[in-house]
This record gives C-alpha cells, sequence and structure tokens, in this order.
C-alpha cells in the first residue's frame, strides 16, 4: 500500500478551492459541511437540500452558526459552477445523483460521491444489490473506490471518487493486511459488525424510532442480501486475486447514535503467532495517518474514535494461530462517510490527506 503524506508536508496551493455539498441536510451531509467550513484550502460556496431551500443554514443548524449560506434546491450543474464550485460532494440517497454525475464532470467539477453508485463495478453488481439499473454504467471505469489508505495512487488527480460505505471500511481495513500477505487461507471470512443508527440516514424510519431502537439490539439483512456485501466481496478480490469465496456478514443495529464496531474472523493458511500478526498490521498501518493499531491488550472502542477520522484496529490469533480475529472501530459518519470523503479529496489534490481532519476523538464523557 502506498504511504500517505503527514500534515507537514508543504502545500501545493496557495489558494483555496471551492467546493460545494449536495445533500448537505443529511447526517453525513452536516458532517461534510461542518469539516469543508474549516478546512484551510477549501471556501464552502454551496450547500444542496430540498426539503431546507431557501433556508439559511444557521436556522435550520443551529450548532453550524458560522455558515453564511442558505441551502438551495438547484440541480443545474452549470448553476454550481457560477457559484464557483470545483469540487462536489455528493451526499444524496443511493440512485438519487448517479444519473447527473456525469454533466457535473463535464461541467469541469471533480466530484466525490457518498452514495453506492460508483463503488461497484462488476456487471450486474449494482441492480443485483440495489435492486436499481445503474443509469450510466458507461461512467463505472472512471469512478476510483476511495479506501484511502489502499487507493493513494489511483486518487492522485482523480475526477470522480466513489467514497467506501461505513461498513465496507470498517471491514476492509482489518482485512486487506493479513489477506494481502497471502496469509489467508482462501476460506470464509466471518464479518459481525455493529452500527450506530446514524448510518441508516436521516429520514424516519419506524425501526430507527428512538422508541423501537433504544435498549434494542437486532440484526437485519443477514444473509446475502445487505448491500454492503458486493463492495467487500469485490475489493477483495481485487486486492488478493481471489476471485471467489464465502463472506458471512452479519450486521446488527445497536442503540447508540454513531459508530461501528466489526469483529471479523479470518482463517489462516497455517499457524502464525501473536507477534507475527501484529507485526503485519503494524507494518502495513505504520505511516497512516489515521489508523492506529492498538499493542498489548487493549481493544477498540467506538468512543476512542467518536468524533475523529480513525480507524483503530486490533488482531487476536486464536485456533492454535490458524485464526485471526480483528476488531475494527470506526465513526460511521466520519471515517466512514464524509472524513474519508475529504481525506480522499486531499489526496486527489496531492495535500497530506489529514488536512482539516482530526485523530483526536471527542471526550467519551
Amino acid at each position: 500500500m502506498t504511504q500517505p503524506k503527514t500534515i507537514n508536508a508543504c502545500l501545493s496551493r496557495s489558494s483555496t478551492v471551492g467546493v460545494g455539498v449536495i445533500g448537505a441536510s443529511g447526517y453525513v451531509g452536516c458532517e461534510a459541511v461542518r469539516i469543508l467550513r474549516r478546512h484551510p484550502q477549501a471556501t464552502l460556496l454551496a450547500v444542496g437540500s430540498r426539503s431546507f431551500a431557501e433556508r439559511p443554514v444557521s436556522e435550520a443548524f443551529p450548532e453550524l452558526d458560522s455558515i453564511d449560506l442558505a441551502f438551495t434546491a438547484q440541480e443545474d450543474p452549470l448553476w454550481w459552477k457560477s457559484q464557483g464550485v470545483d469540487v462536489v460532494f455528493a451526499a444524496l440517497p443511493h440512485g438519487a445523483f448517479a444519473s447527473r454525475a456525469r454533466a457535473f464532470l463535464d461541467a469541469g467539477m471533480r466530484v466525490i460521491d457518498l452514495s453506492a453508485d460508483f463503488r461497484l463495478h462488476a456487471e450486474g453488481a449494482y441492480p443485483r444489490f440495489y435492486n436499481l439499473a445503474h443509469p450510466d454504467e458507461a461512467l463505472l471505469p472512471q469512478a476510483v473506490y476511495g479506501l484511502t489508505e489502499w487507493a493513494s495512487d489511483e486518487l492522485a488527480n482523480a475526477r470522480l471518487i466513489a467514497n467506501p460505505g461505513c461498513y465496507p471500511t470498517a471491514s476492509l481495513l482489518g482485512i486487506l493486511p493479513i489477506a494481502q500477505a497471502g496469509l489467508w487461507s482462501g476460506g470464509a471470512i466471518v464479518i459481525n459488525a455493529m452500527s450506530g443508527v446514524t448510518g441508516a440516514g436521516r429520514v424516519a424510519k419506524l425501526e430507527t424510532h428512538f422508541v423501537e431502537s433504544s435498549g434494542d439490539l437486532g440484526p437485519y439483512k443477514v444473509g446475502e442480501v445487505h448491500q454492503h456485501r458486493g463492495e467487500i466481496e469485490e475489493t477483495i478480490a481485487r486486492h488478493t486475486g481471489v476471485p471467489s469465496f464465502s463472506l458471512v456478514f452479519n450486521p446488527v443495529l445497536v442503540p447508540t447514535a454513531r459508530g461501528i464496531l466489526a469483529m471479523i474472523s479470518i482463517p489462516l493458511t497455517g499457524p502464525i503467532s501473536q507477534a507475527d500478526a501484529h507485526g503485519i498490521y503494524s507494518e502495513c498501518y505504520g505511516d497512516a495517518a489515521f489508523v492506529r493499531v492498538l499493542s498489548g491488550e487493549k481493544l477498540p472502542h467506538t468512543r476512542y474514535v467518536r468524533g475523529s477520522n480513525r480507524c483503530d484496529i486490533a488482531v487476536r490469533v486464536v485456533d492454535g494461530g490458524r485464526m485471526l480475529q480483528v476488531y475494527s472501530v470506526i465513526d460511521n459518519l466520519l471515517k466512514g462517510a464524509a472524513g474519508q470523503a475529504v481525506q480522499n479529496w486531499n489526496a486527489s489534490e496531492g495535500w497530506p490527506e489529514d488536512l482539516g481532519l482530526s485523530r483526536d476523538a471527542w471526550t467519551f464523557v
């Protein structure tokens, strides 16, 4: 994997870049607005929302009081370009932006899409996992899958970036080091992952209503139907050359606002020691700006990454060293969405990956 630049690197530009956020009133969109507002190389020029159109951002969201902009319902790429926007972050539901992405690119803008519309490249994968016909399949080969730590070279100057999903980000960061090291047997990988309710989006749903979800734990979309299976499978195959394997993915909704914990079981080719397993991950992510490999008896907790763009990982060998357990945590709205999107933008511009982003979590009390 290509090692990222650090915050101490020299910036390549002296002027800022005009940015806009479409779908800015959702949980992910709000986080993107908050990050970009303070990004030293960005000038936030436009924020889109149909439901809050014409309302000042600070009126709809008092926590964003410093943003002197009103939401717009404009969808015309030429309007966005006329506002000075050179980079657009699209934080819309799956299927809502794909038909317009080409027009934004043709208007001269870089596009970072936070939906799943450009993550899957295998033939028939998008309609299989999202029950939608893709409106612009010809554009898929241009999209870079932005798992930043594993795509730095591809991201350089990329015009269309597909931001990974939250579950895949936590899972893949935990799986790829041991798999690419050639120590995965090719046997079934089991992912048991828990997510806070913001992962379901801001639109009201019965199952994420406070009364329904508070004090409850429950699996959902188990088996082969969860939409994130496709991108996890594709990305593992791309990085390992193993085209077909079994993936068991068990997602669980937990009564917390944000955070993902992925607990992953990976069968190995033969016994390895705990020291060797830890060494593989430490070497892989040694210079990574936002991945911390925990040592000793430490295990990841979602509260230690809440509000940060960091992923914490711990590994344990079990079954006589023939199975690796990986524990991976992220903030689903940041490293799993808006934060990684800005990290990808930084990489595409040739800036330090941690520019405008935080490794530190909020206080947990």
